[in-house]
């Protein structure tokens, strides 16, 4: 994998996201967080599942990959919860704050990087990857949940539209 394609791939996640915020805004703050039996359980959480970053920190983490602990908690991995936004405006927020810290370590690869292998600590073991296969594999991961938000979102009348890639390449020509 190339640093450029894995740019490319984030570029759509972004714009892709970006059109499930817009749509997000357009809701009610009651349907935002809305209980559902779609999704995890309402488009808040949704949303927050989609943004949460413990992959983006165990890849940017100074140290974390290269000599994990046996004690995790060293690192503050933990898992986003919903409650923490319970506006959409401190989502949003939180969204660009993630987004810039994607992009500036985006912004610091090398090919060296991006081809080595990582190790991170999961609850009972030590678990190794490849940095772009996790840089890929958020992506698909975002892929899935925000079509769970987008099927929510389009039964609140305000649908996000397509997310093919090739819109973003249209975009870009």
């Amino acid at each position: 994998m190339k640093i450029d394609e894995i740019k490319l791939l984030h570029d759509y996640n972004d714009w892709a996201d970006g059109r499930i915020l817009t749509a997000c805004a357009r809701v009610s703050s009651e349907q935002y967080a809305a209980p559902t039996s779609y999704g995890h359980g309402s488009l808040r959480a949704t949303m927050v599942h989609i943004l949460d970053n413990i992959w983006q920190q165990r890849i940017t983490l100074q140290g974390y990959y290269q000599n994990p602990l046996a004690d995790e908690a060293a690192y503050d991995t933990t898992e986003l919860h919903e409650d923490a936004f319970p506006t959409f405006p401190m989502l949003q927020e939180r969204w660009t704050m993630e987004r810039q810290g994607m992009r500036a370590y985006l912004d610091t690869l090398t090919e060296e990087t991006l081809n080595s292998t990582i190790r991170y600590v999961i609850p009972g073991a030590i678990r190794e990857r490849v940095v772009w296969h996790i840089l890929i594999d958020l992506i698909i991961h975002a892929t899935q949940h925000r079509s769970e938000a987008a099927m929510l979102l389009t039964s609140y009348g305000q649908s996000p539209g397509d997310f093919d890639l090739t819109m973003t390449l249209n975009q870009r020509a």
